[in-house]
């Protein structure tokens, strides 16, 4: 029987782990991903966190607050920079 008990723990320990990173707060998410990023050598990027199911361009690279928000990454385009030079 402690085998048996032993062995549903330890088989569920991947749903605790994954289901701790889904409850991480977006802020401290989206620093870790921009460390990951800027550590590649990564440049001209944004991050953006919206409600999930409100995803904009870009692609989502993670998921926060128990899964109620999502992190966008896009990348700012060689076309996009004269426009940010207009908005100023």
């Amino acid at each position: 029987m402690k085998l048996w008990v032993a062995a549903l723990v330890l088989s569920s320990l991947p749903f605790v782990a994954s289901a701790q990173s889904a409850v991480k707060p977006c802020q401290d998410l989206k620093a870790e991903i921009a460390k990951k990023l800027d550590a590649k050598g990564v440049t001209d990027y944004t991050l953006t966190i919206v409600d999930k199911g409100k995803e904009s361009e870009g692609k989502i690279v993670g998921t926060c607050d128990g899964g109620t928000k999502s992190i966008i990454y896009e990348r700012a385009t060689s076309s996009s920079q004269p426009n940010a030079a207009k908005k100023k």
